[in-house]
């Protein structure tokens, strides 16, 4: 079932999600529901916050561009993407590579809205799947990009706030306006 997508200017955004100490039926169904929310609004990744929920639960399937990443090791080993794709994790922790990429990005809770973001080029994330799993991945591009912007949304980190502050100071107008369509809408 497609959910609808929270807005900014919801304070569930700024909320840090509580851990997932067990896979209920109801965790489950709500990660479903979130595929089908990301695939609808045509993303590539959504967090539970996004749709309402202060959990430490996302969603991010890249599978679409294949091409996006020029790595993947999944607990040591050489992964085709479509083998973890879409990718449904709990509780995720990360260690970012110490080499930064600045690259456009757009969030589902901001629409119309994209910048340039510097992350870490390459991530270790390790987490945790819907069926209970624990993985390790590695990996670069728009994957590694994509587990990181989810993740900092479970932990309400926003990707404005990732901004230079000369481009801050640049969006303070458009972030005001969709603040107001929010508060408008409630």
């Amino acid at each position: 079932m497609v959910l609808p997508i929270v807005l900014y200017g919801d304070p569930v955004l700024r909320t840090k999600g509580r851990l997932v100490t067990e896979i209920t039926e109801d965790i489950r169904k709500l990660s479903q529901d979130m595929i089908d929310t990301m695939r609808e609004a045509r993303g590539v990744g959504l967090a539970a916050q996004q749709v309402g929920h202060a959990l430490q639960l996302a969603v991010v399937d890249v599978s679409h561009d294949p091409e996006c990443i020029s790595y993947l090791r999944v607990n040591g080993e050489d992964t085709p993407m479509a083998d973890i794709m879409p990718l449904i994790f709990v509780n995720p922790k990360l260690d970012h590579g110490k080499d930064k990429a600045v690259s456009e990005e757009g969030c589902l809770s901001f629409p119309d809205l994209r910048e340039k973001i510097r992350r870490a080029e390459a991530i270790k994330a390790t987490l945790t799947t819907i069926e209970g799993k624990t993985l390790v991945i590695e990996t670069d591009g728009l994957l590694s990009r994509a587990i990181q912007h989810e993740t900092d949304h479970l932990n309400g980190i926003l990707f404005i706030d990732r901004l230079s502050a000369a481009a801050k100071i640049g969006m303070k107008r458009k972030l005001r306006r969709l603040m107001e369509e929010w508060e408008e809408e409630e």
